[in-house]
């Protein structure tokens, strides 16, 4: 099975859960920006969490469907639509042959979205991962994000024939299942941090302007990196450092007093001084937040960042082997 790109999105591309372990040789571990959305899309349509996923921006791509496919869509709500019918967020959906898939507005909420098929896209791993590095222009889809004109084939050809008797009539038809992806984000502009490594280094009013200070989401903002504005921030030794590991949650301070939290395309040293680190929980929140959007930041210790990830897990997992059970039971 396949689908069409008919109308590119912007900076649409195939990610999956991450390439890890290659950091040392340079190579960032990327991945879906967020994490808990992609999983969720994956886990409806009875994927393992891994599975190559569609991660979009709006406006996002237009697709026609070349055969009869069962996807999920997760994260921000870009009015997915085919003939002018709103599909459901968060619940597997089956398309008919020829449908042609559009989204038709920008969301409330959120600046990612997340599409699943079945079995998940049929691209080739490099480095044990499908994501999509455009840097190295390699993995997922040709190295690259997605243009007009791309056929993505699809893993699953297994429910083709089931498909076409729930369909009938019908150019799509959602399951009786639905999921809440609610509990996983937080509500406002608070980010949750850790102390970084050179934390110590702000002066005594920069630490305390960091947490009762607002910075807004800059233009030149990406995968890579959230650049922030606001009050700049100062520190005690201008002494510069040697270049250290970073990761993906890394605020690191420029020269300018300005902060740069690290995303999921980050490089994979760095040499600003890193003064705090965005909890793991917190990242999903993170990735879909706007350009132009304003947080502060509020510290928590490693004990309780620790915790609201391990309970924000075992419900992600209680959600996947609930949605494996039941396409288990169906098919």
């Amino acid at each position: 099975m396949s689908l069409k790109i008919i109308k590119a999105g912007i900076a649409d591309s195939i990610q999956d859960a991450g390439r890890f372990g290659f950091q040392h040789l340079g190579i960032n571990p990327g991945g879906s920006a967020d994490i808990i959305a992609a999983t969720v899309a994956n886990a409806l349509v009875g994927n393992e969490p891994d599975a190559a996923i569609l991660e979009q921006h709006y406006p996002a791509s237009s697709i026609h469907f070349t055969e009869n496919t069962c996807i999920a869509i997760s994260g921000a709500d870009f009015g997915a639509a085919i003939d002018s019918d709103l599909l459901p967020l968060n619940t597997p959906i089956i398309i008919k042959k020829n449908a042609v898939l559009v989204f038709g507005r920008k969301s409330l909420w959120g600046c990612r979205s997340y599409l699943s098929v079945r079995g998940g896209f049929d691209v080739s791993r490099w480095l044990n991962s499908f994501s999509t590095n455009t840097h190295a222009k390699v993995g997922g889809f040709k190295g690259r994000n997605l243009k007009k004109g791309d056929v993505l084939n699809t893993a699953d050809a297994k429910t083709n024939e089931h498909n076409e008797r729930l369909l009938k009539e019908k150019s799509f038809i959602a399951y009786p299942w639905h999921t809440s992806i609610d509990n996983f984000y937080r509500n406002g502009n608070t980010i949750r941090i850790i102390k970084g490594q050179e934390f110590e280094r702000l002066t005594t009013e920069s630490k305390n302007e960091m947490l009762s200070g607002n910075y807004k989401i800059g233009r030149q903002s990406n995968r890579m990196g959230y650049r922030l504005h606001g009050t700049a921030l100062n520190v005690t030794d201008t002494q510069q450092l040697l270049s250290t590991a970073i990761s993906c949650g890394t605020v690191q301070l420029l020269p300018d007093g300005q902060m740069i939290i690290l995303m999921t395309d980050h490089q994979t040293t760095g040499g600003y001084p890193r003064i705090a680190n965005v909890v793991t929980a917190d990242l999903p929140t993170l990735a879909q937040k706007n350009v132009g959007q304003t947080i502060q930041f509020s510290f928590i210790s490693h004990e309780e960042a620790e915790d609201i990830y391990l309970k924000q897990q075992k419900y992600l997992m209680q959600i996947a082997e609930t949605c494996r059970v039941t396409f288990r039971n169906r098919f």
